[in-house]
């Protein structure tokens, strides 16, 4: 599923890639930001691998130049493109990333099976809810709740898997030239502040956004502030 405005041609894509356990949708506020160049791919469509998801995402933008924004695995689909086509890649930005990967295969087992087993609920409880920061309206909590109990927990275990079995990207951004945003909540605890400004300073051209009052799913807790972040480099390459 792809959700994209249609009421301007340029040659500036915004690509914008779903954290777990959310889907496209995820970014209904922001596709205005770029009207008719705004992609939203649900990428549980495209398969179980990261490599994949980036493939087939990066296909359908039409735009030469893009900025890319990845919420938690979507940063790693975000990373994964930045290695496919660093030069259409004019903007990075990675939410609540994590670029090196340790596998844990326990871990990975353990949430498959209480996806198959009990749905989606209780691997909200246990994975996802503690995510967000305890500032954080509960009516947002539980909105997003509510979002994700309505997907197919086959989707999301796919997602799962591909966060799981993700190509370690640690050594991509050393010698990555353009811009490269690296936004965290303050009270994130995956992968959180401090480990968020150390990924940007291994950017020639990093850059660190550390929100208040916000855990890790910053497009649904503080949005506006990230629009604000997004727009500005819109503008910026559009002048």
């Amino acid at each position: 599923m792809t959700g994209t405005t249609r009421t301007q041609d340029t040659d500036l894509g915004l690509l914008l890639l779903h954290a777990l356990p959310f889907d496209g949708s995820m970014w209904g506020g922001f596709v205005d930001l770029l009207p008719g160049a705004t992609y939203t791919p649900t990428l549980y469509d495209y398969g179980s691998s990261i490599e994949d998801w980036a493939v087939a995402s990066l296909s359908q933008v039409r735009q030469k130049n893009l900025i890319v924004v990845g919420c938690s695995v979507g940063a790693s689909v975000a990373l994964e493109i930045a290695a496919l086509s660093p030069d259409r890649v004019v903007t990075l930005i990675l939410i609540g990333c994590k670029a090196h990967h340790n596998p844990d295969p326990e871990l990975h087992a353990e949430a498959v099976n209480l996806l198959k087993e009990g749905g989606v609920a209780p691997a909200w409880h246990k994975y996802w809810a503690p995510l967000f920061s305890i500032s954080t309206d509960r009516a947002v909590v539980a909105n997003a709740f509510h979002y994700a109990c309505q997907l197919d927990p086959r989707e999301i275990i796919k997602g799962v898997t591909a966060f799981h079995t993700r190509p370690s990207r640690g050594e991509l951004l050393e010698n990555y030239d353009n811009t490269v945003l690296v936004v965290t909540g303050k009270d994130d605890i995956a992968p959180g502040p401090e480990a968020s400004a150390a990924l940007s300073l291994t950017a020639p051209n990093g850059r660190l956004h550390v929100i208040p009052g916000c855990g890790h799913y910053i497009p649904l807790e503080q949005p506006k502030v990230l629009r604000h972040i997004i727009q500005a480099e819109i503008l910026k390459h559009l002048k």
